[in-house]
C-alpha cells in the first residue's frame, strides 16, 4: 500500500501523488490511501483520488509513504518499522531526520539523491521543480519591475526592451532565459561551467564570459577558490550593473549558496532594477538578500521567494507525482514494493535502510 499524506510545512501547497498517478499505481497492483484533504492546497478534492481508485485514509501504516517535503519529528513517529518513505530528504542539509528515519526503522528515498543519468531522468524532481521556480521567478521579477520587458513602438515613441542576466544557468536558469525571451526581454546567460554556454545561445540569449570555469560533478559548479571567487565577483559587479533585471540561481550541493551579487554591484545598478534571488533557502547569491522577503536597498527591490513551486501547486504537482510514480515503478515486483539495491539509481537515491 502507498500513502499519501497532507504536506505540513508552511506554504507548502503540493501534493506528492495526483489522481492520474493514483491510476497508474492501481493498474500495477498497489492500494493507495490518501490523507483526507492532502491534495486540497492543489486544488484537487479527495473526490478525484477516490475516483481515481484510492480510499481515504491514514496513510502512516501504509508500506510506502510518499511526501513533498521532509517528514518532521512527529510525523516520523507516526511511520511503522519496515517503511519506506519516498520524498526531497534534504540528506546533506538535514542530517537530524536523516538519523531519525533511521532510527525508526525506515528506509528513504531522497528525490534529490537521484542520479543524474540518462535513464533517470523521468524521475529528476529537482529538474522539474527547476522549471516552475524558473518561469515564476521571471513573473515574478516582470511584475516587480518598473519597466517593461518587451520592445514597445507606440504612437508615443518606442520603449526598448529590458536587459535580463541569469546567473546560474542549470535547469531553473535556461527556463528563466526561455520566459524572459517570451516577454520580449534581451537576455543573457552566465554560469562558471563553459559546457553549457551552447544552450544560453540556443534559447536567443547571450552568453556572458568571464573567463572563469568551474565544470564540477552531477551537472553542478564545483566550489571556486578564493581567488577565482574574487575575480569572479570582481567581473560580476562591473557586468551586474549594466543590466535592468537580475535573476540568480547558482547553488552547490550540501553548501550555502556563492555569492555572486554584491552590495556594490547592487548599488551601481540603475534605481528601478530588480533582483530575483533564487537561492535564498541556502543564504542567497546577493549579498543584501533577505530570504523569503521583497526589500529595496539603493533603489533596487531584490526579492528571494522560498519555494516558489508551491505558489503553482497544480502542475508542480503533476510534474512531481510524475517523478515520485517513475522512481517507484523501479521497486514494484508482482503487484508489491522490492526494491533492488544493486539498481544504480536506487542504490544512489537510498539514504538510509533498513538493516
Amino acid at each position: 500500500m502507498v500513502g499519501v499524506p497532507r504536506e505540513t510545512a508552511a506554504g507548502e501547497r503540493r501534493v506528492a501523488l495526483v489522481p492520474k498517478v493514483v491510476e497508474r499505481l492501481r493498474a500495477a497492483g498497489l492500494d493507495v490511501v490518501v490523507e483526507t484533504e492532502a491534495g486540497l492546497g492543489a486544488l484537487i478534492p479527495d473526490a478525484h483520488y477516490v475516483e481515481a481508485g484510492a480510499s481515504i485514509g491514514d496513510p502512516w501504516s501504509a508500506d510506502v509513504v510518499v511526501k513533498v517535503t521532509p517528514p518532521t519529528a512527529d510525523e516520523i513517529g507516526k511511520f511503522r518499522s519496515g517503511a519506506t518513505l519516498v520524498g526531497f530528504l534534504a540528506p546533506l542539509t538535514n542530517p537530524d531526520t536523516i538519523a531519525a528515519l533511521k532510527s525508526a526503522g525506515v528506509t528513504g528515498f531522497a528525490m534529490e539523491s537521484v542520479p543524474r543519468i540518462s535513464r533517470a531522468q523521468s524521475m529528476d524532481a529537482l529538474s522539474s521543480q527547476a522549471n516552475v521556480a524558473g518561469y515564476k521567478a521571471v513573473l515574478l521579477a516582470a511584475d516587480q519591475s518598473t519597466r517593461f520587458f518587451p520592445m514597445l513602438t507606440t504612437a508615443a515613441g518606442t520603449v526598448k526592451p529590458a536587459t535580463v542576466l541569469v546567473l546560474g544557468v542549470g535547469v531553473a536558469g535556461l527556463q528563466a532565459l526561455a520566459t524572459a525571451k517570451r516577454l520580449g526581454a534581451r537576455t543573457t546567460g552566465y554560469d562558471v561551467r563553459p559546457e553549457v554556454a551552447e544552450q544560453v545561445r540556443s534559447l536567443g540569449a547571450q552568453w556572458l564570459d568571464l573567463g572563469i570555469e568551474a565544470a564540477g560533478e552531477g551537472g553542478y559548479a564545483r566550489a571556486l577558490s578564493d581567488e577565482e571567487r574574487a575575480e569572479q565577483q570582481r567581473k560580476l559587479t562591473e557586468a551586474t550593473t549594466k543590466f535592468d533585471v537580475v535573476i540568480t540561481t547558482a547553488l552547490v550541493p550540501g553548501r550555502p549558496a556563492p555569492r555572486l551579487v554584491t552590495a556594490e554591484a547592487v548599488e551601481g545598478m540603475r534605481a528601478g532594477s530588480v533582483i530575483v534571488d533564487l537561492a535564498g533557502e541556502t543564504g542567497g547569491n546577493c549579498e543584501l538578500t533577505e530570504p523569503g522577503k521583497i526589500v529595496v536597498k539603493h533603489d533596487v527591490t531584490i526579492a528571494s521567494p522560498l519555494n516558489l513551486p508551491a505558489t503553482m501547486p497544480e502542475h508542480a504537482s503533476e510534474l512531481y507525482a510524475r517523478n515520485v510514480w517513475s522512481l517507484l515503478e523501479l521497486m514494484v515486483k508482482d503487484g508489491r514494493i522490492a526494491p533492488d539495491f544493486t539498481d544504480e539509481v536506487l542504490a544512489k537515491s537510498c539514504v538510509t535502510r533498513e538493516a
